[in-house]
Formats: structure tokens, sequence, C-alpha cells
């Protein structure tokens, strides 16, 4: 498994703090530093299709030699996205043998994805 520190989405304050959404009060500083390092890694078109490949991929797995060829890049680049990837929390990682296999993290896309949400207005049209 990877040994990178993944980039926190919640504060100190626990599992409530980390999906209070970005509509109902503003985001404090530490918070906002970990959220920005997510943000500046699906900035990138490159990763932002690398974690949709890993995060769609049936069975919940892909080794790195089914992502390269998906690509025009060479697979020290790819590593390197890869890398930002794993660094921003987004998805983790395991060597079996000469692959690596990535996998993306459900937590941490969940508590994004509530992060970003929107209350519905009431009596809007759905």
């Amino acid at each position: 498994m990877s040994k990178q520190d993944p980039v926190m989405i919640a504060g100190d304050d626990g599992p409530a703090d980390c999906c209070a959404p970005l509509s109902t009060a503003p985001v404090d500083e530490a918070r906002a530093a970990g959220l920005a390092k997510i943000f500046k890694a699906l900035g990138d078109s490159v990763r932002l299709r690398l974690l949709s490949m890993i995060a769609s991929r049936s069975g919940g797995e892909v080794c790195v030699c089914d992502l390269t060829p998906a690509f025009d890049l060479s697979q020290p680049t790819i590593s390197h996205h890869l890398k930002l990837l794993r660094q921003a929390g987004l998805i983790d990682c395991e060597r079996r043998g000469t692959w690596v296999y990535y996998w993306a993290l459900p937590d941490v896309l969940d508590r994004l994805s509530a992060f970003l949400a929107t209350p519905e207005a009431a009596g809007a049209p759905a």
C-alpha cells in the first residue's frame, strides 16, 4: 500500500465536519488548503481521466499496464500523474510483482461530493 499521507478534506473535528457542504458555512484555512490540493490534482485533464478510468473500472482496481496505453504520454509521465493523485488522497496503490495496481478511495470521493453538494431550493422545479 501507499505510504503517502492523504490530504484531509475534514478538519480535526471528525466525520461531522467532513460532510458540511460548501454552501452551509465558510471553509477554514486548514480545510481550504487540503481541498485546494485535491482540486489542483483534479485540475489537469490527464489526472481527471486517470481518476475516471480507475474509479469506473469493474472490479475496483486497475493495473498501470492498462492505463498507460490510453494516453499518448510516456510511462514516467503517467506515473507522475498517478503519484499526484495518490498525494491528493484520491487513489491508492499496491505493487504486485512487476506491476502496480490502483484503486479509487470512495470515502474521499464521497466526502468531496458531499462538500460540493448544494441544498435544493424549496419549491424549485426538479
